[in-house]
């Protein structure tokens, strides 16, 4: 089962850099206003979301369970989308949209590493960036008056522990040397 996700390692590997370079932009850049930062993300989930789409329908004659992680893509792409296609949102609903969006794939995703870990096991850290997501998720739901400085740090936070945990992830999915 490991060499069926090895082939499309890539696209986690992608993924978890490029959440780690959104993150580290969010820290470096915190004065951003509310649309460059809309923009920021909703590139974020839209890409995040087109190479979760990737790596489920390159996987789906293999791996039970990879409508999971297509659900995820669809997800952060519908979101993606939604926050280019309004640009006025306003922080507050920003907040929530952001908030929605972390919870959803967190749960998508401790989904698929429980189901992952019942076939080859070791799939910790995965299981580990949907608690993260939920946590996130939850927090910004829960605090929607923070700070634009204190919401962009949060933000970047979490894609860079998302993006570390993405990329582990990725370089664990080698493909086997044959002899």
């Amino acid at each position: 089962m490991e060499i069926v996700f090895a082939r499309h390692r890539w696209a986690v590997i992608l993924r978890g850099v490029l959440a780690i370079l959104f993150g580290l932009a969010a820290w470096f850049w915190p004065h951003l206003t509310l649309i460059v930062l809309l923009i920021w993300f909703g590139a974020f989930a839209l890409v995040g979301g087109i190479f979760a789409v990737i790596t489920a329908l390159g996987n789906r004659r293999s791996y039970p369970r990879w409508r999971v992680h297509l659900l995820e893509g669809i997800v952060g792409i519908v979101i993606g989308l939604i926050t280019f296609f309004w640009p006025g949102i306003t922080a507050l609903a920003l907040l929530y949209l952001i908030a929605i969006w972390a919870i959803v794939t967190g749960v998508l995703e401790i989904t698929g590493a429980t189901w992952r870990h019942r076939m080859i096991g070791d799939e910790w850290m995965i299981l580990l960036g949907g608690i993260a997501s939920i946590i996130f998720g939850v927090l910004m739901a829960a605090l929607p008056v923070v700070g634009l400085l204190a919401l962009t740090w949060l933000i970047g936070i979490y894609a860079i522990v998302f993006g570390v945990l993405l990329l582990s992830l990725g370089f664990q999915w080698r493909r086997p040397v044959t002899a």
